[in-house]
């Protein structure tokens, strides 16, 4: 079967969030069970100047200018590239620019991604045409529209990866975009009197999945569903809506391996971890204390991921004698409050701003918990790494985060599923009293480290599982 992946992001290569991570592990893995998954993505320079030995498939005259497609391979997997220099050759962000400011073409620039994807099940490449078109996110929502619009036979799965973004312009260029009159309604692309790319791949995708079982069921309500709950829980109710955990690419995250960490490790010997432990500390500049309990969180800096509920139980943290790490950018006040915080309590609290993979690594591998307190929460991979890491992960049940950690509650530690603390509401007093139950089990070591052994022996979180999942349901369609 040929698979064809249709997206914006490309780890290592380019990177904004986790739906890079899928895009560098997931066609990889399918390959490896048998699928001749290939990836379509634009040309920025990121991807293009690090793709070797580029050769042309064809040139082609577009709504969107004169367009050439390129075909190479990275790391195993074949990738097209739509080279449009006049629309892609931009350095920084895929989607705005070094003020924040979303580019002004970007509905050509995304719109195009999707036109092209339809046009490689039908004969773009002489040698080579997609079964199936796997859209992800809004910025290739367009590639199930086209396909349906321009009665192609290749089927198409609209992966979400989070519903917050959802790629709207004025219905202004619905003509520009060589889109019918009839698909700007309600049923079809319509939403609230603008063009929505996410949208599109919601209503004309002919299955809809999303990174975990739970997000699956949260964005049919309203609390999740931005407006689009209705859709989704029609297209739920036909049997076109599912979750597919994402995985962990072990030759990126294993801490036996990981060339980023200071010492490297593995569940049989985890008393080297506390060297990892040691050496974020002296990095950071705390006091090397093994006995102080690191709590860490490497993400974005937004009110989604509930780093504001952080802020508010840090002194918490700091009046039980732990430590908190902070690795992460995002919005100015919460990186302003972090910083405050740094110069509060300059002892028990290190704070780096900005993203560094190979610190994101250390810190994973150094942390005794690493915080997820999110407010949504499509799957996220930061517990996933946590857990293979041996950090035990502090969440909010919701999402991925739901499905992948289970709380130390006497039951589960009983039972050998306890792998990290969960709290329910998105709030400073639920999150405290998550806290407060993670210094109840640092005080004793032996069920500690008997729910990092359980979290690190896992291995439902892996791409070959997501990669079978995904294939029998390519074939179901």
């Amino acid at each position: 079967m040929n698979v064809l992946h249709c997206c914006s992001e490309l780890f290592p290569l380019l990177k904004t969030g986790g739906l890079a991570d899928v895009m560098g592990s997931l066609p990889l893995a399918q390959k490896k069970i048998g699928l001749d998954a290939r990836v379509v993505i634009p040309a920025f320079p990121a991807i293009k100047d690090n793709i070797p030995d580029l050769k042309l498939v064809t040139d082609i005259d577009t709504f969107a200018g004169h367009v050439s497609l390129l075909y190479g391979q990275y790391q195993g997997v074949d990738i097209y590239l739509i080279d449009a220099p006049h629309l892609y050759q931009r350095t920084g962000s895929p989607y705005h620019d070094q003020h924040q400011h979303a580019y002004g073409d970007n509905v050509f620039r995304f719109a195009l991604l999707g036109w092209v994807a339809s046009e490689l099940s039908a004969g773009l490449d002489p040698l080579w045409r997609a079964d199936v078109v796997h859209a992800h996110d809004w910025h290739a929502g367009l590639a199930c529209a086209y396909l349906v619009v321009k009665h192609y036979s290749a089927k198409s799965v609209f992966t979400v990866h989070n519903l917050a973004y959802k790629g709207e312009f004025s219905p202004y260029h619905l003509h520009q975009l060589e889109l019918p009159d009839y698909s700007f309604s309600i049923n079809g692309l319509e939403y609230y009197g603008q063009i929505s790319f996410l949208k599109a791949g919601l209503f004309y995708a002919n299955h809809i999945t999303t990174v975990s079982p739970t997000y699956a069921k949260e964005i049919t309500t309203h609390e999740f569903g931005y407006g689009l709950e209705g859709l989704l829980r029609q297209r739920a109710y036909e049997q076109r809506l599912s979750g597919i955990l994402n995985g962990v690419d072990e030759a990126v995250w294993d801490p036996a391996t990981d060339s980023l960490i200071t010492h490297r490790y593995d569940v049989k010997n985890l008393n080297k971890r506390l060297e990892n432990k040691a050496a974020l500390q002296k990095k950071c500049g705390l006091p090397v204390n093994n006995n102080a309990l690191l709590f860490a969180a490497v993400s974005r800096l937004t009110s989604q991921k509930g780093l504001d509920l952080v802020i508010e139980t840090l002194p918490d943290i700091v009046e039980q004698g732990g430590q908190f790490v902070l690795l992460g950018t995002g919005d100015s006040h919460l990186e302003a409050a972090f910083l405050h915080a740094q110069q509060q309590y300059p002892q028990n609290v290190a704070v780096h701003i900005g993203y560094d993979e190979s610190f994101s690594h250390q810190v994973v591998a150094g942390a005794d918990v690493i915080m997820v307190p999110s407010r949504f929460e499509p799957c996220g991979l930061t517990q996933l790494y946590g857990l293979k890491y041996g950090a035990l992960p502090l969440v909010r049940h919701t999402g991925g985060l739901a499905d992948t950690v289970n709380d130390c509650s006497l039951e589960n530690l009983a039972q050998h599923q306890a792998t990290g603390f969960v709290f329910y509401e998105a709030t400073p007093d639920s999150l405290r009293k998550a806290i407060n139950r993670a210094f109840t089990l640092w005080s004793m070591p032996k069920q500690w480290q008997q729910a990092q052994t359980d979290g690190m022996n896992q291995t439902i979180f892996s791409w070959e599982t997501a990669a079978k999942t995904y294939a029998t349901l390519y074939q179901h369609l």
